[in-house]
């Protein structure tokens, strides 16, 4: 059975999905990895990649080279998003990527992103999470991807990236640690105002946060040891728990922070401002409750290179 890699080079995160179908047809990982290498460090103020990010990104490039090697790969497909499409200097990560998987990184648009972003969350979600209307949302390092579409047929209503994420606004707002009340406000009032353009969706359905602020704020709220996939994906969290969760890692010093369970220390910096992110949006949709799905870019762009 052949086996298909898929690799999304994020602001915050590179993902690395080898997966291959099983014998009901439904495409299921062999292997994931998510390694932190913060390519979009300094981007919102130099819209440049700094030499230091673009080496971490490398490196972990090479690691997931001979672990797609070792897998027996016969189709590979690299993306990158947000400080790919922000920023110069991309270049030497797609010339890297030619080098070790021998394909091209293609640097994907705000509309493919959504399109592959909203087909990924929703799979391997129990169907009552994907009848009727859907809402997806992935707070990335940069920006922050919003899409309304069909849940059974994939049709895409709506689709809007707003330069909202963890990292650009940790770096733009925040000035103490821990977050001072105005640092925490400042980031809540760019997401809100960022979000004021998000329109009105009717649907019944929990909308479903995807990406690593989402699945680390439910491994947080879970009281994850370490992370497992399966018990977020698909987990359900009220509004007023990531509530609890949020103003608890707020009001917690970065060197006790990164001690909490279910928050990976890289990750510690910036999970403040993702939090807050996620509160303002979900404030803006108006619901009570959020879906997680463990799944994203990558699977939609596994499915759709299992398929060509």
């Amino acid at each position: 059975m052949s086996r298909v890699a898929t690799i999304d080079i994020g602001t915050n995160t590179v993902l690395l999905l080898v997966a291959e179908r099983n014998a009901a047809g439904e495409l299921v990982a062999v292997e994931e990895r998510a390694t932190i290498t913060r390519l979009g460090e300094g981007v919102d103020k130099t819209r440049m990649l700094a030499p230091a990010a673009i080496a971490r990104t490398n490196a972990c490039l090479d690691e997931y080279a001979e672990i797609v090697a070792r897998a027996g790969v016969t189709r590979v497909a690299v993306v990158g998003t947000s400080a790919m499409r922000d920023a110069e200097g991309g270049g030497a990560v797609g010339d890297h990527v030619v080098a070790k998987f021998g394909v091209p990184a293609r640097t994907i648009s705000g509309d493919e992103e959504a399109r592959l972003t909203f087909a990924g969350a929703l799979s391997g979600l129990p169907r009552g999470a994907r009848n009727g209307n859907a809402i997806v949302f992935d707070i990335g390092g940069g920006s922050t991807e919003v899409v309304f579409g069909d849940g059974v047929t994939g049709t895409i209503s709506f689709a809007q990236s707003y330069d909202v994420g963890s990292v650009r606004l940790t770096e733009r707002r925040v000035r103490s640690d821990p977050p001072t009340a105005e640092d925490c406000d400042a980031v809540s009032r760019d997401a809100r105002n960022a979000f004021e353009a998000v329109p009105s969706c009717a649907t019944t359905q929990a909308p479903i946060g995807i990406a690593g602020t989402m699945t680390t704020l439910a491994a947080v709220a879970l009281g994850m040891g370490s992370y497992d996939g399966s018990r977020v994906h698909g987990a359900r969290l009220s509004v007023a728990t990531l509530e609890r969760v949020v103003s608890r890692l707020a009001s917690t010093p970065l060197d006790q922070r990164k001690k909490i369970p279910g928050l990976q220390p890289k990750r510690a910096d910036v999970i403040v401002a993702g939090g807050l992110i996620a509160l303002a949006f979900l404030m803006r949709i108006g619901t009570r409750e959020v879906v997680i799905s463990d799944r994203g870019v990558r699977w939609g762009l596994a499915e759709e290179t299992a398929s060509s």
